[in-house]
């Protein structure tokens, strides 16, 4: 029986799962882009910003708090592209460097557009920063379910550390049951030609013998 490591290629995601996590994954994004595109009754809004970490430092400055709540949400915003990314592959993105970098360049990507969009928006900022935790969520989700998704998907972890697909996982007997019909069958044709050659009927002893090693060969 074949057992394949985590990241090899060999299991392949069932399309219901990859159907599944599609669907999850648009209805998401519909979601996130509404709210991130939905107008807000402000005076005045901040300049974009540009700078990598500088709303992260502002935050920071501000207290604890200020700083746990901003980069709390800027990495939950996308944090469920960690597992639905990978689940669109057949082998979840490949190994888990791989996947890891699939996934966090597209969800990247996809940060960065919502981004873009929104400097379409009077009330809205485009913010780099946002880009930089939405990507870091999506990556640390990845990170944290990658093994789990390959368990879940691919197959399940025996006790020796390998990966055992769940479409070849069958029963001992049922594996060895073909093999036992063969050798009755080659043991019938080898009685069949010993008749056939007219040495007719033998001693016990020598037709257990016989048929041993028919069944040999």
């Amino acid at each position: 029986m074949q057992h394949h490591p985590a990241g090899s290629t060999g299991p392949e995601a069932g399309p219901h799962p990859r159907l599944a996590a599609l669907t999850l994954l648009l209805a998401y994004l519909v979601g996130v882009v509404w709210l991130a595109l939905r107008p807000l009754d402000v005076l005045w809004v901040s300049p974009a910003n540009l700078q990598p970490l500088a709303t992260i430092r502002a935050d920071v400055e501000r207290g604890p708090g200020e700083a746990l709540r901003t980069v709390g949400a800027g990495m939950l915003r996308l944090a469920p592209l960690g597992v639905l990314l990978p689940l669109l592959g057949k082998r979840l993105g490949g190994p888990r460097f791989a996947s890891l970098i699939r996934t966090g360049f597209v969800g990247g990507m996809i940060a960065l557009a919502i981004e873009g969009l929104q400097t379409l928006v009077p009330s809205r900022v485009a913010d780099v920063d946002t880009v930089i935790l939405n990507t870091l969520g999506i990556v640390v989700t990845h990170q944290l379910c990658y093994a789990l998704l390959r368990a879940r998907t691919l197959g399940e972890r025996t006790g020796d550390g390998v990966w055992l697909p769940a479409q070849r996982r069958r029963s001992p007997g049922r594996d060895a049951a073909p093999e036992r019909r063969m050798d009755q069958g080659r043991t019938r044709r080898g009685v069949a030609a010993l008749a056939a050659h007219g040495q007719g009927p033998l001693p016990a002893g020598e037709r257990a013998l016989s048929l041993r090693g028919v069944s040999r060969g």
